[in-house]
């Protein structure tokens, strides 16, 4: 039951504002790239071990600057911590909108909690207020007290 609960929360938190400059994306996904590589978005560089994750969702409000995500199995892919998430202990959600542009803008949730099995849920507001206008945005799940994103969301609505 509580699963069904935090994959279906950033639904629900969709269908109450719906309307209201929603972006949300069905899916979230590892960064995989090769251990000690960069492969930076918006200036954000990614985690220095490939990651997976098996499932998650997001939602944003880009008019009240609320959003809810789930991510579900985010752990290591490789290496002696594989299928765990190592030493990672929490992670927060990121809006990126315009990445690579001279009015990029870059916004973060709270950090939460990632349990030793890679999940995590969050739902409220960012901690500073998305510009205007949001352009191709995009969302990283990062480490919690570090400037790197192991996941983004993927299949954008």
């Amino acid at each position: 039951m509580k699963k069904v609960v935090t994959v279906m929360l950033p639904f629900l938190f969709a269908a109450v504002s719906f309307g209201q400059n929603n972006v949300t994306w069905l899916r979230i996904v590892g960064v995989i790239t090769a251990p000690g590589v960069q492969n930076p978005v918006a200036g954000i560089a990614s985690g220095g071990l490939p990651w997976t994750a098996s499932g998650g969702t997001v939602t944003v409000n880009l008019t009240e600057g609320t959003v809810g995500f789930v991510v579900e199995g985010l752990v290591l892919v490789g290496g002696n911590a594989s299928g765990t998430p190592g030493g990672v202990t929490s992670v927060k959600g990121t809006l990126v909108c315009a990445a690579g542009a001279n009015d990029q803008a870059v916004i973060d949730t709270p950090a939460v909690a990632l349990s030793p099995q890679g999940n995590a849920s969050f739902s409220g507001q960012f901690e500073g207020a998305p510009p205007a206008t949001c352009v191709n945005p995009l969302f990283l799940i990062r480490v919690g007290g570090a400037n790197a994103w192991i996941a983004t969301a993927a299949v954008r609505l």
